[in-house]
């Protein structure tokens, strides 16, 4: 089992330029990235075309290409592996749609195993639009971009409050409150 601190090591080396520091710090966080990967593919429709290792592979690659990032931990890695995931699957998302030429079925999200977002007791809804979600986060970007970056923490990349509150450098009460009326905005929102 490797270390938070060896993963945020490697991670600090690659973001100096390191590349063998990539090499050695994908064999740790593969299994975490692949188990993101099935939550979110968890939560889509059944005939999704995207297997978990394809979303991981696809991320992978975005993520190799962030020469610039200055990498802090490995929360926040997590937290950009998980933004990324989210992006590509929006992507397919509406290239689906756009296939369908505007047909009536929608890319859905199922969120049965995701817990409560804003009051929806996600158990008990079978499926949320991934596109309206995320129209609505964008929307809550506008009004409060941290409380966005929050919900995408939270919800698509599971982290904890205290991770969350680490990968953007506020407390733990402003994520817990902020997770809150994020959560109730969304819940109106999406009602």
């Amino acid at each position: 089992m490797h270390s938070r601190e060896n993963v945020t090591q490697l991670l600090v080396k690659w973001g100096a330029g390191d590349q063998k520091a990539l090499d050695k710090l994908m064999p740790l966080v593969y299994s975490e990235l692949r188990r993101l990967a099935g939550n979110y593919l968890r939560r889509e429709r059944q005939n999704h075309t995207l297997q978990p290792t394809a979303l991981v592979n696809e991320a992978y690659l975005k993520l190799i290409d962030q020469r610039n990032a200055h990498w802090q931990n490995r929360a926040q890695f997590y937290g950009v592996a998980a933004q990324l995931m989210r992006r590509i699957l929006v992507d397919h998302a509406r290239q689906h749609k756009a296939a369908k030429r505007g047909g009536s079925e929608q890319q859905r999200l199922s969120i049965t195993s995701a817990g409560q977002l804003g009051g929806i007791n996600l158990a008990a809804e079978p499926a949320l639009d991934l596109l309206a979600l995320h129209e609505a986060l964008h929307e809550l970007a506008v009004i409060d971009p941290q409380q966005e970056r929050i919900v995408e923490l939270k919800f698509f990349g599971g982290l904890s409050i205290e991770e969350t509150a680490e990968v953007l450098g506020i407390g733990h009460a402003t994520v817990e409150r902020d997770w809150k009326m994020a959560r109730a905005w969304l819940r109106r929102k999406l009602e």
